[in-house]
């Protein structure tokens, strides 16, 4: 099978070349790269087109900052795969994961699998901030009502790792252009009665300081992106 792997790209100069080169080098997969630049403000796109050359199969360049949702579907617009995985373009979630990852859809039948990094087995690191403590309990909060919404059982609910079937990708809509894309997609994938299954991960977090897009705002539209697609636009 193929594994289509979509990374969109919000200032990281930093570190995209590192990841990518992380990517490439999994040399037991095939696998196509598309990478899609979010309307980077640094220098990311240069980056991109003069020192990533042949570290990816695809690339978008948006001329503006549309968000994660929009950029992941401008990406999955371009899947040729039987499999996606979305990849964040930092260091905080490992490559070496995706056999992991994408086994339990080979060879156990499942359609949709979320990489954990709470579940046993997972292995992680975080700063020792009280920014990064808020954020834990809050993902825990937002999975919590994100399973009592969709009747799953994830540990995990806003993890970057959601790997899919390409063909149950094609059954739902997405519409959220921000990191609202996780409380949608889990919603739609329930509602088509998929019972999502987890995998323990590696990650190795960091502080907005270092890079961190999401911020507590997030958090709160999150709640009321469960609300809306679990109530309001139930099936829609």
């Amino acid at each position: 099978m193929l594994l289509s792997i979509v990374i969109p790209v919000f200032n990281e100069e930093k570190l995209i070349r590192e990841i990518l080169l992380k990517i490439k080098k999994l040399n037991n997969l095939k696998k196509e790269i598309i990478l899609v630049n979010d309307g980077s403000t640094d220098s990311t796109q240069n980056v991109i087109e003069k020192d990533c050359k042949g570290l990816y199969d695809k690339f978008i360049n948006l001329d503006s900052n549309f968000g994660k949702g929009y950029a992941l579907r401008k990406g999955f617009e371009l899947v040729v795969g039987d499999i996606i995985i979305v990849q964040d373009a930092d260091l905080e979630y490992d490559p070496q994961d995706y056999l992991k990852l994408i086994d339990p859809i080979i060879n156990s039948g499942h359609d949709v699998v979320y990489g954990s990094r709470v579940l046993n087995g997972s292995t992680r690191t975080r700063p020792k901030t009280f920014d990064t403590l808020i954020r834990v309990l809050a993902n825990r909060f937002l999975t919590f009502l994100s399973n009592v919404s969709n009747n799953q059982n994830l540990t995990d609910a806003h993890t970057c790792y959601k790997v899919f079937k390409t063909s149950r990708l094609k059954q739902i809509k997405l519409v959220e252009n921000g990191f609202n894309f996780c409380p949608e997609i889990t919603a739609k994938f329930s509602q088509l009665g998929i019972k999502i299954h987890e995998v323990p991960i590696s990650y190795h977090g960091r502080t907005h300081k270092e890079g961190k897009k999401i911020s507590f705002v997030d958090g709160f539209r999150a709640i009321s992106a469960i609300i809306l697609y679990n109530i309001v636009y139930k099936n829609k």
